[in-house]
């Protein structure tokens, strides 16, 4: 009798955690590969040993989640083949291709969850790639992993919870945030109020931020965009504009981000659907209510299938893993089918309040229209708004993987995840198209960057196999 493969869950934050969790909860186990040196996602990171922060400095309100989150790997971990710092660069005939410590090796599946995650969402400015401008991602990384801050005096700018959330966390740490800029306006929020009071708990936590910045002296100034980093060789200020003009303020280090992007590059490896959502502005993998995929016995859950936050990852994570369950057996559970439900209903009214969210921070009016064509998009090949607008009208480029071929916008190391969305948003003001008519940037293989040498060593290896 030929044993059934190990089922396999990409990333271990909160969504690979909780399917692992329920995986041996049934008597699996799964082979559990997570890219960083230690298990909780980017939400609940876990900071080097001998941090001096606790985890209510650390976590703030999700404190309790973020020890319940963690405790659970740690008690997985005789039950779980886990695998750190190892990264799946590749998919390919049933077999994930992966690097650890320089070294590249295969693991063969039949079912895998992809827990992926999310990055941040750019939209550039002029000077964003002077030293001291961070994503709010890698602000958040600084604070959490290292415990320092990006510069003496911050000023965060963009929209999305996550600009407010991070903003506050500096300044509850003790750095001097200068200002916050929200692309985004009071009449926006106002207008979501619906929506977001599906989910008054998260509601809450959000005005709190807002009240206590402003409690704190923290200048939050609304309907603001930043427009230039200026410095000679690193920051010095950033002007922004608003309303009332253009104005500057003086600063050492700016964070700033439009909400976050699904990482789905690997389910478009894997083959997977994608459909275009018209709430998050973005082409996703086509995934039911059960986390089931287009290709059979692959399962997505959490920010990698669509963004909804830590609590909805932790759902999704359990309920995918139920649905492995059932594929596996050939059959449901009562009990699985009726938590399935369960975790489905929670997930839809976060869904709700997600919905919410992109009403209350829409993107900067017209950005893409008043982007200068000076401006660098894609700092790897550095490719400018004009080039992007010039390939397009000198080709007729209605695409984006077109653009790229021509204009090799996305092309370096990052793969597109600085450039993508600003690409996108260019190319469709300047052909008059909408952004789900633009499409999206097909995934290559390596999905990250690694060692040259080790593709050689991998090839060579191959090459005699084959001999």
């Amino acid at each position: 009798m030929i044993q059934a493969l190990a089922p396999v869950i990409v990333g271990a934050g909160p969504a690979g955690i909780r399917a692992a969790q329920t995986l041996v909860a049934n008597g699996l186990r799964p082979v559990v590969v997570d890219e960083s040196a230690n298990w909780g996602g980017q939400i609940y990171r876990q900071p080097p040993a001998h941090f001096v922060r606790t985890k209510k400095e650390l976590y703030g309100f999700e404190s309790a989640k973020a020890q319940s989150v963690l405790s659970a790997m740690q008690g997985l971990l005789p039950h779980v083949d886990y695998r750190p710092h190892t990264l799946v660069w590749n998919v390919q005939g049933g077999q994930l291709d992966l690097l650890h410590q320089g070294q590249t090796s295969t693991l063969a599946y039949s079912q895998v969850i992809v827990t992926s995650g999310a990055t941040d969402r750019i939209l550039p400015f002029r000077g964003w790639t002077l030293p001291g401008v961070f994503s709010l991602g890698g602000a958040q990384v600084a604070l959490k992993f290292q415990g320092c801050s990006i510069g003496k005096k911050v000023v965060f700018a963009g929209s999305g919870p996550l600009l407010y959330l991070v903003a506050y966390q500096y300044a509850k740490a003790g750095a001097h945030v200068v200002a916050l800029l929200d692309s985004g306006k009071l009449s926006d929020q106002v207008a979501a109020m619906s929506d977001l009071l599906a989910q008054p708990a998260w509601l809450a936590k959000g005005l709190y931020y807002v009240a206590w910045l402003h409690a704190h002296g923290v200048a939050v100034h609304r309907g603001a965009v930043p427009l230039e980093a200026k410095g000679q060789d690193c920051l010095e200020s950033l002007l922004w504009q608003d309303d009332r003009g253009v104005h500057s303020l003086a600063c050492d280090a700016v964070a700033t981000g439009y909400g976050l992007r699904s990482e789905a590059q690997l389910a478009d490896l894997l083959d997977c659907q994608f459909v275009w959502n018209a709430v998050q502005g973005a082409w996703l993998p086509v995934c039911d209510e059960s986390g089931r995929t287009s290709v059979s016995g692959v399962y997505l859950a959490g920010d990698g299938a669509s963004v909804e936050g830590a609590d909805a990852a932790e759902w999704s994570g359990e309920r995918a893993a139920l649905t492995l369950l059932s594929d596996r057996a050939g059959h449901a559970t009562a009990e699985h089918v009726a938590r399935s439900a369960a975790l489905s209903g929670h997930i839809t009214k976060r869904k709700i309040f997600g919905r919410g969210l992109a009403r209350a921070f829409p993107d900067p009016l017209n950005w893409a229209a008043q982007t200068p064509d000076d401006l660098l998009v894609c700092r790897c090949e550095e490719v400018t708004a004009g080039d992007l607008r010039q390939t397009a009208a000198e080709a007729g480029v209605q695409e984006i993987n077109r653009l790229k071929a021509l204009s090799r916008v996305g092309m370096g190391r990052c793969q597109g995840r600085m450039c993508v969305c600003a690409a996108a948003e260019i190319l469709a003001q300047c052909t008059g198209q909408s952004l789900e008519k633009v499409g999206r940037l097909r995934a290559q293989a390596p999905i990250k960057p690694i060692p040259f040498t080790t593709m050689l060593k991998a090839e060579s290896v191959s090459g005699k196999d084959m001999a």
